[in-house]
């Protein structure tokens, strides 16, 4: 078992460098098998998720090489195979098979995915997407099948605009015979991503962020190459930090219209930040204003900054409310900063938090990757020493975490137990 180790208090200056996006990579990968020849992402980070994925690639016969953030997958000699519980638990994102291996081969049969406890993620939306498209679907005890003698194109209309369920649409229809159309889809950046990457392989889709999305079906997927958009979530996350405790800390390699809702958070509650091309300068201020966060799809604020957010609330001046909106179990980490120290009250889904507390260092458990991330803030705040277990969690989206925040000045390092 591994712990992170945290000295609290200490200011950050100088750059951090923001990866490659979790959230596309782990679609990028999988979408990579629908192609007969080689796929290569630049900008990759090198997580525990994109490792995981990478088992399931060696398991179908996928090649890969991956060094210095370039990844070169070959699969034209793919075969189709059952993906094994003990990879598909690995995380969440392995469902995306489900849709790449439906969409190539017209058969897939993977196990229930894995993936935090943030709440009930059912996959109902992707189900009733394959059946639109043709595909009959068997339960078998934790394993799905997916079988279509051939895949036809639908209108298909999403009661919610799940990210997960429009990629993977996306994924089984490209093709497909006819033209799908995917109404009230997600609109997250991911997702242009990801159909980037299909049309450059030779895909025809349109509407990719918009709330329709047009896939008129193609006989062949080839070689294509996309840059993997930089990590909005790992953005937000160091802004959040920084807003706690930089000087002049600057951010590099984000695209400022992904976090717009965190950065016009932050200025409302009074914190001072300049912004540079794909930089942003960001100073602690002297004191901050209280404010209510409330999570909603894109482009509204994201649920993945929600529990790293309401860390920052507990320094403000007054009472603020952090509400969640999409997953109903993301206040697992509020029990631990209120033994920091938080004056906290949870009601169902609403946080309301009372400030300014100082936080004092304490041992934690990650119990999600953003929850992690948000004992990784509150850490950095405290006074003393924090201890957070379970750090696998945030491990799996935040690429070389420790080495980012020991090179502008925190004090944390990784601990053998």
């Amino acid at each position: 078992m591994r712990q992170l180790i945290i000295d609290g208090g200490h200011e950050l200056t100088g750059e951090i460098k923001i990866s490659g996006a979790k959230n596309s990579v782990v679609a990028l990968i999988p979408a990579a098998i629908l192609s007969d020849e080689e796929v290569t992402l630049y900008n990759v980070p090198d997580i525990s998720d994109t490792r995981a994925l990478l088992d399931i690639i060696a398991l179908l016969n996928g090649k890969v090489e991956y060094q210095d953030e370039i990844m070169k997958i070959d699969t034209s000699k793919i075969e189709n195979k059952l993906v094994p519980e003990e990879l598909s638990k690995k995380l969440r994102a392995s469902y995306y098979f489900m849709g790449a291996l439906l969409g190539k081969f017209h058969y897939a049969e993977i196990y229930f995915p894995g993936g935090c406890n943030i709440g009930s993620r059912p996959i109902d939306f992707h189900i009733n997407g394959f059946q639109k498209l043709g595909a009959e679907v068997t339960i078998e005890g934790n394993k799905y099948i997916f079988k279509a003698d051939k895949l036809k194109g639908a209108r298909i209309y999403l009661d919610f605009a799940s990210v997960g369920a429009t990629i993977n649409i996306m994924l089984a229809a490209v093709k497909a015979e006819g033209t799908t159309f995917i109404s009230n889809a997600a609109k997250e950046p991911e997702i242009v991503n990801i159909a980037t990457l299909l049309n450059n392989m030779g895909a025809k889709i349109t509407g990719a962020g918009t709330s329709e999305i047009k896939i008129e079906g193609v006989k062949k997927l080839g070689k294509a190459v996309i840059d993997v958009i930089p990590d909005r979530i790992e953005a937000g996350t160091y802004t959040i930090i920084g807003a706690l405790l930089g000087k002049n800390l600057k951010i590099s390699g984000i695209i400022e219209d992904h976090i717009d809702a965190l950065l016009s958070k932050l200025k409302e509650m009074g914190v001072e930040m300049k912004i540079d091309n794909n930089s942003l300068i960001i100073n602690r201020p002297k004191k901050y204003k209280s404010i209510n966060v409330k999570t909603l799809v894109f482009p509204g604020f994201a649920t993945d900054l929600g529990q790293p957010m309401s860390v920052l609330l507990t320094q403000a001046d007054g009472m603020s409310i952090f509400e969640e909106t999409i997953y109903e179990n993301r206040m697992g980490h509020i029990k631990y900063l209120q033994k920091m120290g938080a004056n906290i009250r949870v009601n169902d889904r609403t946080a309301i938090i009372v400030g300014k507390t100082p936080l004092k260092g304490e041992e934690v458990t990650a119990t999600d990757l953003r929850a992690g991330a948000a004992m990784v803030i509150a850490g950095l705040i405290a006074n003393g020493t924090t201890t957070v277990n379970e750090i696998e969690h945030i491990l799996r989206g935040y690429e070389n975490i420790v080495e980012k925040l020991t090179n502008v000045g925190a004090k944390i390092k990784i601990k053998e137990v």
